[in-house]
């Protein structure tokens, strides 16, 4: 185990607690809880949240790749903000994937594609519209939901990383896409010295302990094409990682990627890093709603 990761683990998990006490399922939403989507007993596990009331069996799907630095984090931590997005009338399929120090990367990738073929096996039994899937990532979950992105848009990407990694699988289901996403307070650049990430924490989650070939995988901006999925990206003067999504808003310029970019807060309000998963903030309510809303403008009618 490593002290650097026990200390994030610590620290993230008692702000989690505080921000999530004395809250329950909402009345509106049903739940199915515990759901085994790979080989590991603990990690690979997952929820389903959806309206109650809602008529219609097959709802659009929003899958949440959770934040936490690589090494903290699964989806009790996220269950309160993920039916709030069912809520708004989504399927929400919130999973818990294997974490560093203990699994290095990409398993963290391998489990996002294990969830998406889970999505297509399941589709009919939770009410899964496969023809409308979109998925939010933050932090760390930003980042991961962004490389997954280019693993299945950049061919060359694909190729490299299968090549880097031969025993990882990163199999997903014939026809597989993701309608939008959103990138919330995330991490998008990586390079050998750098302020935001330690070296501490560069080894915990690559194996080579952070080689150039390594970082280079890692680094999701760099290999961003134009099949990247249109995307919502948001930051806010609090969050520690914000110059980093107006940067990757240039590379999608560049690569002629649509998306959305919202600035929430000011120097008044300034916010803070992942606000959007606090459902007691004001403003949380207003992102998450911008971005159900910018996901129902790409629902496809079937």
């Amino acid at each position: 185990m490593s002290k650097n990761s026990d200390k994030i683990r610590y620290d993230f998990g008692s702000g989690d607690k505080k921000r999530d006490a004395g809250l329950t399922t909402p009345e509106s939403v049903e739940r199915f809880d515990d759901i085994s989507y790979g080989p590991h007993p603990t990690w690979n596990l997952l929820d389903v949240y959806r309206p109650k009331n809602e008529v219609v069996n097959h709802l659009p799907v929003i899958a949440i790749v959770h934040g936490g630095a690589w090494v903290y984090g699964d989806k009790d931590v996220y269950q309160y903000y993920a039916m709030s997005l069912a809520a708004r009338g989504f399927s929400v399929v919130n999973f818990s994937y294997r974490l560093a120090p203990e699994f290095k990367y990409p398993t963290a990738l391998e489990d996002i594609c294990k969830v998406f073929e889970w999505i297509y096996e399941n589709s009919d039994k939770y009410g899964l519209d496969t023809k409308n899937i979109f998925a939010v990532g933050d932090s760390a979950g930003a980042h991961l939901l962004a490389t997954f992105s280019n693993l299945y848009t950049n061919k060359e990407f694909n190729d490299s990383i299968k090549k880097m990694y031969p025993n990882a699988n990163f199999s997903l289901p014939n026809g597989f896409k993701l309608n939008a996403i959103a990138l919330n307070c995330g991490k998008y650049f990586f390079k050998r010295f750098d302020a935001i990430l330690n070296n501490a924490l560069i080894k915990d989650i690559l194996a080579g302990g952070g080689k150039k070939e390594e970082l280079n995988f890692i680094d999701a901006a760099a290999h961003v094409t134009s099949a990247f999925p249109e995307s919502f990206v948001m930051t806010c003067p609090g969050d520690f990682l914000r110059k980093q999504s107006p940067r990757l808003t240039k590379i999608f310029d560049e690569k002629h990627v649509p998306y959305v970019y919202k600035y929430y807060g000011s120097k008044e309000q300034k916010l803070y890093h992942v606000f959007h998963c606090n459902m007691r903030e004001p403003m949380a309510e207003i992102c998450n709603d911008d971005e159900c809303n910018f996901f129902k403008e790409h629902i496809k009618k079937n």
